[in-house]
């Protein structure tokens, strides 16, 4: 299993160039939002990701494809999308 910070560190950098900042809440659910890194305009915002199901980098893989194509889909709207 990866440390917190080494899965933040991959979700992260699969979006560049737009920025991704990853939280992981106390429930062990993880937050990610991706944003235009100059005017800070969220593009994305995924919330309720479990944590435990991200144990392998099959599923961390899966989960970056997810976000990319729901991003592509809503790509310059300000959206909420929840996973789970």
């Amino acid at each position: 299993m990866l440390s917190e910070l080494e899965l933040r560190h991959i979700i992260e950098s699969a979006f560049l160039p737009l920025s991704c900042k990853c939280r992981v809440n106390p429930g062990g659910s993880l937050q990610a939002q991706i944003f235009e890194p100059v005017s800070g305009r969220v593009e994305l915002l995924v919330t309720g990701i479990p944590t435990a199901s991200l144990n392998c980098n099959r599923a961390i893989g899966k989960l970056i494809a997810e976000i990319q194509d729901d991003l592509r889909v809503t790509h310059g709207q300000r959206t909420t999308f929840s996973i789970g």
